[in-house]
């Protein structure tokens, strides 16, 4: 998968994101799939009393039968023309029908030379045509038949939106593509004084792809009372109400990038048809796969080309490597959902500060509000945007947790005022946290301010504004893992890991080891995919540290607790004061 820069030039950002995205968007086509299904068993049509007879429909051919076939290419959508050989580009004869061997399969390529209407946005349409060996296409036709042939029509050209001129500028205007530059502003400030005004511009493309499929279906219906999934698609014969053979123009595999744009320079173009048996399974499978891409798109759950590039992942992919990618993004979101679980948990129960780096609960509610603030400025899809704002939320509710909020209504506007809680405050935990904090600083603003300038340099953004958020998201990305060093040097001076919430380190350090394998997965750059291990690193230190300084009962625990659970709360206030004894000791000394 390609990464996008919008602005940042990160390579790390969007492969981050995308690393979660297969796996997501496989358990959700799956889910709709399998919603579907019910749905169409216990939604669809009901079956008439026991004691009612019911009509079956059923197709019109026998298996084996052999057919010929006649493909037209026409600009108009109804066809009658069947004496033209100029529209008539492919013939064959003696098609098995839903016998799958070699015979049952053909191919043709050829070139197509298109029109001047075709090149200022005509239209192009094929028109198949099938009957039985022997029968001819044409109703005008002494010998024709109206149960002996069947045809389907389907557009050759396609109408997509035209991609939206890219708003980004050279923010000093003084790189070597300035002149690219001002052609992009002026772009921009057209876009934005007609985009209102003038509706939306397609161009057409040109599908180089057609297979033309016969459904493999001998199933008997009721009449009238087709699966709702099925009946769309049924050629229904009116003089004896059974079906024709269904024909499927299968596009799926046709993936955007593969569409040739048609313009007024374009004076030939390929085309390679081929006919084909398929299954019924295979064929609602495709169906249904396509309607959850249109369900997810429609919630916003998926934006344009996403769809494309999970189906380029089973195109190009290994199956074998495709199943383990699947079954471990399954772990991947139930790891997830239980580090959250146990985060809520702590922080909900957690009483004591001691040990804990409170200003690392506040710098990571900032990073997640840049995360946020970047995303909505770069027009992502609402379900990403509720994601992380519930994360900003969350993170803001540990910052109440790990200090005092208060409002300040002394002036003309009231203000939140924190202040450090005593246990926090009244040991040397804030010492450490800040003498941890400070150094980090310098070493961070220092990166940021390397970084934001390259950026500025090199890369081109929206505004000003995009600038600095995308300076700072990258920031974020590339250095956030040096946020858990304070807790490190925390956990080293005070010789004590007993107030680590470990069941959620857990679950992220199996999340991070998931994170490696999909470094190997998914392509991306060496650079990148060596920085999927930085964070191997800081907790293979929080493992070393466990061990260096195994938990004692008698201290404090994750909630604030000490001592066994079956004391009683005297005992356990005993413990904390005995602790926090010991550590006054230890400062003397």
């Amino acid at each position: 998968m390609e990464a996008a820069d919008d602005g940042g030039g990160a390579v790390g950002r969007p492969q981050q994101q995308q690393q979660q995205g297969l796996g997501k968007m496989v358990t959700g086509i799956i889910r709709v799939a399998v919603f579907w299904y019910f749905i169409s068993k216990f939604i669809g049509p009901k079956r008439p009393p026991p004691n009612q007879p019911t009509q079956q429909i059923s197709n019109l051919f026998h298996k084996g039968e052999t057919l010929d076939m006649w493909l037209y290419l026409s600009e108009q959508e109804k066809f009658n023309d069947f004496g033209s050989e100029r529209a008539l580009v492919w013939h064959e004869t003696n098609i098995p029908y839903a016998v799958w061997n070699a015979a049952s399969t053909r191919t043709l390529s050829f070139s197509y030379y298109p029109s001047e209407d075709v090149k200022n946005n005509g239209s192009v349409f094929a028109h198949v045509y099938f009957a039985r060996s022997g029968y001819p296409p044409d109703s005008r036709d002494p010998e024709y038949q109206p149960l002996a042939a069947f045809g389907w029509t389907h557009p050759v050209v396609t109408y997509l939106k035209k991609s939206k001129n890219d708003k980004r500028k050279s923010l000093l205007g003084n790189s070597e593509d300035s002149i690219d530059d001002k052609k992009t502003s002026e772009e921009f400030k057209d876009d934005q004084v007609d985009e209102k005004d003038v509706p939306v511009e397609f161009i057409s493309y040109w599908k180089p792809n057609i297979t033309i499929n016969l459904v493999d279906d001998f199933s008997r219906y009721p009449q009238n009372a087709a699966p709702p999934n099925i009946a769309p698609y049924l050629n229904i014969e009116p003089s004896t109400g059974n079906y024709y053979p269904t024909i499927f123009f299968n596009d799926f595999w046709l993936l955007r990038d593969k569409l040739i744009a048609i313009n007024e320079t374009v004076n030939e173009l390929p085309l390679n048809l081929e006919v084909s048996p398929i299954s019924m399974t295979k064929w609602q499978l495709f169906l249904q796969i396509d309607q959850s891409f249109q369900i997810h798109r429609s919630y916003g759950s998926m934006l344009e080309g996403e769809a494309d590039e999970l189906k380029r992942v089973f195109l190009e992919g290994n199956p074998y490597l495709l199943v383990v990618t699947m079954v471990v993004s399954v772990l991947h979101s139930i790891f997830d959902f239980l580090a959250f679980k146990n985060d809520i948990q702590f922080w909900n129960k957690n009483k004591s500060m001691e040990g804990l780096s409170a200003k690392s609960v506040v710098v990571n509610f900032f990073c997640q509000l840049i995360v946020f603030l970047y995303l909505l400025d770069n027009e992502t899809s609402w379900m990403i945007l509720a994601s992380s704002g519930i994360g900003c939320c969350i993170e803001f509710w540990k910052i109440g947790k790990a200090m005092h909020i208060e409002f300040d209504r002394s002036g003309m506007i009231p203000k939140l005022k924190f202040r450090d809680r005593d246990s926090y405050a009244k040991n040397k935990t804030k010492e450490y946290d800040d003498l941890a904090m400070k150094y980090l600083t310098y070493v961070l603003l220092f990166l940021a301010v390397c970084f934001s300038i390259y950026s500025l340099k090199y890369e081109r953004h929206k505004s000003w504004y995009s600038w600095i958020l995308s300076s700072l998201t990258s920031c974020v990305y590339m250095f956030g893992f040096i946020m858990m060093c304070p807790q490190l040097f925390i956990n080293y001076k005070l010789k004590s890991v007993a107030h680590l919430p470990w069941r959620q380190m857990t679950y992220k350090f199996l999340n991070t080891i998931i994170d490696d394998l999909f470094a190997f997965v998914i392509k991306m750059p060496m650079l990148h995919r060596l920085s999927v291990f930085r964070d191997d690193v800081i907790f293979l230190i929080y493992i070393y540290q466990r061990w260096m300084y195994p938990v004692d009962k008698k201290r404090v625990n994750e909630f604030g607790f000490g001592g066994e659970d079956d004391q009683s709360s005297g005992d356990k206030k005993q413990l904390i004061e005995q602790h926090q004894q010991e550590e006054e000791e230890k400062k003397t000394n």
